[in-house]
């Protein structure tokens, strides 16, 4: 018997007389990181859960027990003392979220944050006024010359009538 999982999974493939390509098109995994788990050469697989994910689907397509096939891949990392795939203990410190102090006195960002807002409504009090004022002003200029070319149409239509009469 073969002593490491990734001779156990070739041979397996091998009495199948199954081709790494048609491996690679039945489990969607590259023939790249097959031929890396049939050589053990777990360093060319991209690591985490993956590894475990890869060894999992080409054991049940050769038929291997699954359980067994990640058995024979965990016993192999800890031989070759390897934590391989093992989640980092280490924790992540988030580079946005600091734990030091705030610089600034929050009085002075309450003040800060109130002088905007405040800045910002001036702002679109002034718009709406001047938007107001213009609409006014057109109106007025549209307005007056409608009555201008009001009145002058009623006094021609006046005359008219008035020519009428006369003859």
């Amino acid at each position: 018997m073969a002593a490491s999982i990734g001779e156990q999974l070739r041979l397996a493939r091998e009495e199948l007389g199954l081709p790494l390509r048609e491996i690679s098109d039945q489990t969607r995994i590259t023939v790249r990181y097959l031929e890396a788990i049939e050589s053990n050469d777990y360093g060319r697989l991209p690591g985490g859960v993956f590894n475990r994910s890869f060894i999992k689907a080409y054991a049940r397509c050769v038929g291997y027990d699954e359980k067994e096939a990640i058995e024979g891949y965990t016993r192999y990392l800890r031989e070759h003392g390897d934590s391989g795939d093992d989640v980092a203990t280490t924790p992540f410190h988030s580079k946005v979220y600091t734990d030091t102090p705030a610089t600034r006195s929050p009085i002075l960002t309450v003040f800060l944050a109130i002088l905007i807002l405040g800045l910002l409504t001036l702002a679109a009090l002034a718009a709406l006024h001047w938007y107001q004022k213009r609409h006014l002003e057109l109106s007025a200029n549209d307005l007056s010359s409608f009555t201008l070319s009001s009145s002058s149409s009623s006094f021609e239509i006046r005359k008219a009538d008035y020519d009428a009469v006369l003859q």
